[in-house]
Parts: C-alpha cells; sequence; structure tokens
C-alpha cells in the first residue's frame, strides 16, 4: 500500500502497545487503520462508533487516494471537530499526523502507543529510528542465515536423518519396554502385541479403501482422468511420475470453494491425490503444480506407511500399559514393580506421541523440499501456502470423549496417518485466514508480502503458537515459510520471505492470564473438597452440604469470570479479515468482539457434507468460521439441513475473533438475506454458571 500523501512512498508496519499491528508513513508519519481496526485502540467503541457513523453519514468527496483501493477517499469530520479521511469502499480510515494527535487529544477513549516507546503514534519518527538501529543489531539473523546458505556456509537441515533418528528411537524405547515386561515383570504382552499389530497392519490394508468409500458418499468429490484435468497439471504431473518411476496417481477433485489437498494410499505407486476446487481457483498455474508436488512427495517418501510404523509405537506401548495394569502378581512387592512399570509404560507412551508429532512435522518438512526441488522454485509452494492455509493445524472440536483414556485403544492409526499428510490436519478442521490475497491480488496473483509478514508475528512471538504447534501434525506456516526461504537461499534464488522484525515484548504476561482464565474453574472446583480433606485429616466435622455448596458456588463464580472473560459482549464493531489478522494479543481463550460482512465460498471441511462450518470471504481476504452449538447432535442437523442455504450468500456474522493457532470467528450470529441462526454456546455457559452459583449459595444457607 503507498502513502496517500507521499505517492510512491509505500506504508509500512509497526506494533502497538494494545497488540494490533498498523500501518504508517515513516514520511508524513500518517496512519493508515483498516476496516474497524481503530476499535483495537477504543476504550467504549460503541460511543465511537457512533460518533464515526454519524460523520460517514455527512461525508464529502475528497482527493486523496485510497491505500487499499487506489480509488479517491471521502471527508469526514468527526464529532464534529477533526477532519478524517475515509475509504468508502474498504471502509479504512486515513488519518495525518495532525489528525491523529489532534484526534487523540480530542477523546480520550482513543488510546494508540507504540510497543516500544511511551510516546504517541504522531511522535514515530524518533521510535522508528531507534527501532530501526535495534533491527540492525539483532534481527538480522534471517538475513544472515540466507547469505551463509547462498555462499555455501550453511548447509540445510538433514531431514532423512532426522526421520531416521527418530524411528531409531522410537523403537529403541518401545523395545526397552519390552525387555522390561518380559524380563522383569513377568509379564506376557505377546497376545497384546500381537493384537496391536494385527490391527495395524489391518487398518494399513484396507484404510485407503474405506477413504475411498468415504469420500464418494460424504464428500463432493469426482475423481478425474488425466484428461479432465488443466493440461499444465497433467503434464507436471505425468513429468514427476516418470521422473520417479511410479504410477500416475488417482486424482479426486472436491466441488467447494475452500482450499484443501491431502494424499493417502499404500504405496507411491496406488497414491490418491485429493485437492479441492478452491486450490484451482485461489491459485496461479506454478502454485497449483506446487501443492500437488508436496503431496507427491508425500507418497514418493513412504509418508503414508512411515506414518503408520511410527504411531505402531504409542498404541503398542498403551496396550503394554493395560497389560501390565490387568497383570496380577503373587506377592506385594512384585504388584508394586508391576506398577512402576505400567507408570512407566504410561509415560512413555505420551512421550512417544509427541515423537510422532515431531515425525509428522518433519515429513511435511521433507514434503515442502520436494515441492521446491521439483518446481525448481521453493516461492511458489510458500505463496500457496499463505493463500490457502495459514496455521495449518485446525481447531481441534472439544469433546467429552478426548479426555476418555479408552478411546486412546480404539484410535485408528492408519487414518490418524491419512490425516497427517494433508496441506494442513485433515482430522481437524480447515481453520485460516488470508488476509494478504485481497480481491484486487487475486487478479493480479499477488500476495502482500507485508501481510505475511504481519500474520507471522502471532506465529513466531505469542506463546500460544508454540504450544499448538508441539501437539499438531503440522509445522506452523511462518516455520514452513521460513525453511522454504531458506531452500530457496539455498538454490542461488530470492528468499520468499525475509522476517527480521524484533519483538516488542516476550507476550507472557498475556499467555500467563490466558492460562489462569482457562484453568480457573478447574481450580475453583478442587477448592472446597481439598479443605474438607484436609479438616477430616486434623479430625474436624465436615459439613457435606457446606462443601458441596461452596464447591459449587466458587465453580459458578469461576465460570462466570471465564465467561465474561472468553465472551465479551455489548459491541461488535465492523471488522475487516486484514484487520482482524493484525491482532497480536490474541488466543482462543483471548477474543476479539466483531462484526464482517462477506460470502460464503464453502464449507469448514471442504465438501464434506457433515461439515457445520464455513468459510467467508471478504474484500481483504478469507476467514474460517466456527459454528457451534450445546449438542453435537444439533451440529450435525444443521450441516445437513441448515447450512446448505448459507452457500454463495452474501451474509453478515457477528462473534468473538480467536486464534489456535490459525485465526477464526466463533459464530455469535450468521445472517443472510433469507435466513437467520444464532448459537447458543454462550447463553448455556452463562446459565450454567449462574444455576451452580445459585445452587451453591442455596446450599451454603441452609447448611
Amino acid at each position: 500500500m503507498k502513502c496517500p500523501n507521499c505517492n510512491d512512498q509505500p506504508l509500512q508496519s509497526m506494533m502497538t502497545k494494545q497488540g494490533s499491528e498498523i500501518d504508517y508513513c515513516k514520511q508524513c508519519k500518517g496512519i493508515w487503520l483498516d476496516r474497524g481496526e481503530i476499535f483495537h485502540f477504543v476504550k467504549r467503541p460503541k460511543k465511537v462508533s457512533k460518533k464515526l457513523q454519524a460523520a460517514i453519514d455527512k461525508a464529502t468527496p475528497g482527493y486523496k487516494i485510497s491505500p487499499r483501493t487506489d480509488k479517491p477517499m471521502q471527508q469526514i469530520v468527526y464529532d464534529g471537530h477533526i477532519t478524517l479521511d475515509y475509504c468508502p469502499s474498504s471502509g479504512g480510515l486515513w488519518f495525518d499526523d495532525n489528525e491523529l494527535k489532534s484526534l487523540i487529544n480530542y477523546d480520550k477513549d482513543i488510546r494508540l502507543t507504540p510497543e516500544s516507546s511511551n510516546q504517541s503514534v504522531y511522535n514515530q519518527s524518533a521510535v522508528q529510528r531507534r527501532g530501526q538501529t535495534k533491527l540492525k543489531q539483532k534481527n538480522t539473523s534471517d538475513r544472515q542465515r540466507h547469505r551463509a546458505l547462498q555462499a555455501g556456509l550453511l548447509t540445510l537441515p538433514n531431514l532423512f536423518l532426522r526421520s531416521s533418528l527418530t524411528l531409531i528411537g522410537l523403537y529403541t524405547i518401545l523395545g526397552l519396554v519390552l525387555i522390561t515386561a518380559v524380563e522383569f515383570i513377568g509379564v506376557d504382552p505377546n497376545i497384546a502385541l500381537f493384537i496391536g499389530v494385527g490391527i495395524v497392519l489391518l487398518q494399513f490394508l484396507i484404510g485407503p479403501f474405506i477413504m475411498d468409500i468415504s469420500l464418494r458418499w460424504m464428500y463432493h468429490m469426482q475423481w478425474k482422468t488425466p484428461q479432465q484435468l488443466p493440461p499444465h497439471l497433467n503434464a507436471f504431473i505425468d513429468k514427476i511420475s516418470q521422473q520417479y518411476n511410479i504410477k500416475y496417481p488417482r486424482i479426486g477433485i472436491i466441488d467447494d470453494g475452500a482450499p484443501q489437498a491431502f494424499t493417502y494410499g499404500h504405496t507411491p505407486s496406488n497414491a490418491r491425490i485429493v485437492i479441492s476446487r478452491g486450490i484451482l481457483e485461489l491459485l496461479d498455474p506454478a502454485e497449483v503444480e506446487a501443492v500437488v508436488a508436496h503431496e507427491m512427495g508425500h507418497a514418493i517418501h513412504w509418508d503414508m506407511f512411515l506414518m503408520t510404523v511410527v504411531q505402531l509405537v504409542p498404541l503398542l506401548l498403551y496396550y503394554l500399559y493395560r497389560a501390565l495394569i490387568s497383570a496380577r502378581s503373587s506377592n506385594s512387592k512384585g504388584a508394586g514393580a508391576q506398577m512402576v512399570a505400567a507408570m512407566g509404560a504410561y509415560a512413555l507412551y505420551i512421550i512417544s506421541e509427541y515423537i510422532v508429532l515431531w515425525f509428522s512435522r518433519t515429513r511435511e518438512y521433507h514434503a515442502d523440499r520436494f515441492a521446491g526441488e521439483v518446481t525448481h522454485n521453493p516461492s511458489n509452494l510458500a505463496s500457496a501456502l499463505v493463500k490457502i492455509a495459514y496455521g495449518l493445524a485446525g481447531q481441534e472440536k472439544e469433546t467429552a470423549d478426548d479426555s476418555d483414556e479408552d478411546s486412546e485403544s480404539n484410535r485408528n492409526p492408519n487414518l490418524d496417518a491419512i490425516g497427517a499428510l494433508g496441506i494442513f490436519n485433515a482430522n481437524s478442521a480447515s481453520a485460516f485466514a488470508i488476509s494478504s490475497y485481497s480481491d484486487e491480488a487475486q487478479r493480479k496473483h499477488e500476495v502482500n508480502k507485508q501481510s505475511v509478514v504481519n500474520a507471522m508475528r502471532w506465529d513466531l512471538w505469542n506463546p500460544w503458537a508454540k504450544w499448538y504447534e508441539l501437539n499438531s501434525t503440522h509445522p506452523l506456516i511462518a516455520n514452513r515459510l521460513r525453511y522454504l526461504s531458506d531452500q530457496s537461499a539455498h538454490m542461488g534464488k530470492t528468499p520468499y520471505i525475509v522476517f527480521d522484525e524484533e519483538q516488542p515484548e516476550s507476550y507472557w504476561d498475556e499467555f500467563a492470564i490466558d492460562i489462569l482464565i482457562y484453568l480457573l474453574p478447574v481450580i475453583a472446583f478442587a477448592i472446597s473438597p481439598l479443605y474438607a480433606v484436609v479438616l477430616a485429616t486434623g479430625g474436624f466435622d465436615v459439613n457435606t452440604k457446606l462443601v458441596i455448596g461452596s464447591t459449587l458456588l466458587l465453580t459458578g463464580l469461576a465460570l462466570l469470570i471465564k465467561y465474561k472473560f472468553s465472551y465479551r459482549q455489548g459491541f461488535f464493531p465492523t471488522m475487516s479479515v486484514a484487520s482482524l489478522l493484525k491482532r497480536v494479543k490474541v488466543s482462543s481463550i483471548r477474543p476479539v468482539p466483531c462484526k464482517i460482512d462477506g460470502m460464503i465460498i464453502g464449507r469448514g471441511v471442504p465438501g464434506y457434507i457433515f461439515s457445520e462450518d464455513f468459510v467467508l470471504k471478504d474484500s481483504t481476504g478469507i476467514i474460517f468460521l466456527d459454528y457451534r452449538q450445546p449438542f453435537a447432535l444439533w451440529e450435525f442437523f444443521f450441516s445437513l439441513l441448515g447450512a446448505k442455504d448459507y452457500h454463495g450468500q452474501s451474509v453478515t456474522v457477528e462473534g468473538w475473533y480467536r486464534r489456535s493457532p490459525v485465526p477464526y470467528i466463533e459464530i455469535k450470529t450468521l445472517k443472510s438475506e433469507n435466513k437467520n441462526t444464532r448459537s447458543w454456546v454462550p447463553i448455556l455457559n452463562k446459565l450454567t454458571a449462574v444455576a451452580m452459583f445459585v445452587g451453591g449459595f442455596i446450599l451454603i444457607m441452609v447448611s
């Protein structure tokens, strides 16, 4: 984007203490805020919104050109005092240096301060000079690494060695547990091992056929002949197949505008590659080829087989744990040893699960590198990833069964392996947002690199991102982009992205508050029973009604606090995908209330007839919409009977923008021209909290 005052001067980004990025001109110190972005810096947004709307209603033609649309903006007078420039098409606001200074001084509800300074943003020149000095001193790692790679002084990580060592390590752990179980504990785990191996082998053999049936009956998908594919894609697949001596893979197309791609099969020569219509529509030909090359890389590297092999280890460790728990020893000493061994096996089972996730992320890097090699340009896959799947690991649905240990023994390792071989995690919803891919950019097949850097900040700075990646089959998109950029530098090409920004603060304080809010109901639920146990141990009488009442009251109060924090009510300002994605201080616990106008272009899981979620596109990008109801059956019937009525429709969604790690909006209300729906989850949460609080209070009073 270019400055409206300085013509060709590009706007640059800067973080604020409110945890949101803004665009500014370092020459004239002007500021651009996208639609609704001003509400990130407002204490009472409803009041400011009324003043803005009143000013917009009386707008007059202006002469400055909008950075977002390249069209003339309008002039508005805020509250009858401050003249601003407003873009009616994008909803953005332009502030000249003196205008922002005057507005901040005039309206104390508006607070906009840089992260690195206590000065207001209109004194940015000094802040920028200090920031540039710090960047030169501390944040040249990407550039230095790229130069070293280009000069041959640094090599790319050996992903084959990393994968091999992971496999050796996993099976070493399994072997030690087997030796311990057989030699020292006296437990014969042969039956459990036979059953476990048999189940995994059976699932590996029939898994692809089950997936074929699933795609046929539960997805809007058709298998295509090579001649039915775009000619460039057919030629590319045929070339790679011949080069690596594999059969031409079977290609399926999901009829859905949301992007998706994954592969499955037994061997490289019977691989199935499935992509959605959205892949073909959102990407240019070179990017489509890069995505397909990534999937072919999974097949050529035997990743389906390897993922099944590594997932066998935690499954067998879990069976051993159950066998050790169930075994009976003839003496107390032996029983104690069995219990220690069982707990050890369970601990190693948990560790091995995380090793499997690490292995899966390594295979993703390996497939990315394969795509970069065969296309001779890693930037093609990098730009494709930015456009279709920023974040990759989706928003997992929480269910009561998640904590049931028996569900682990019923897992389907084969389907887990399939889920690990998609462009993002196919076992979870494909949440994503692309503020860098606007309508104008789509026409030109361009990606705004600064918008990519803006989106990478959350991945690289927010502590939540590291936690989510640790529990994901896929690396964070920011890390994949950096690996691909390193590969470009190693090949002597221009890296796709260079992230050399200084992290302004740790963000661990917000993370700690989020964790506290998340755990508060659990803590509250445990306080009274623990106190009662302490009293009983000390010989004091315990009033059961008082304990139950105080437990309910404290838990209800904690749930109310969590509700107020996680479902902020009141005013939902109109924003855009671009303005939301700039927010760094956001998580699944810490939301941003918002309203967005756009069009539904597909289901949350592309083509899946039981997907109740949506993908929305506005003029600045696309974002995942999470539809929730108190009961799964409710969501199921909505997916079958109600969701299709919104497809292709212009809608207004009101809800809470969250990130975990990918951006999404949890729907409060969804309105189209002919139909409205809402989520009752927040209301049920509030009623539950109030009922527990009141019930606890009554029990305390009568005890």
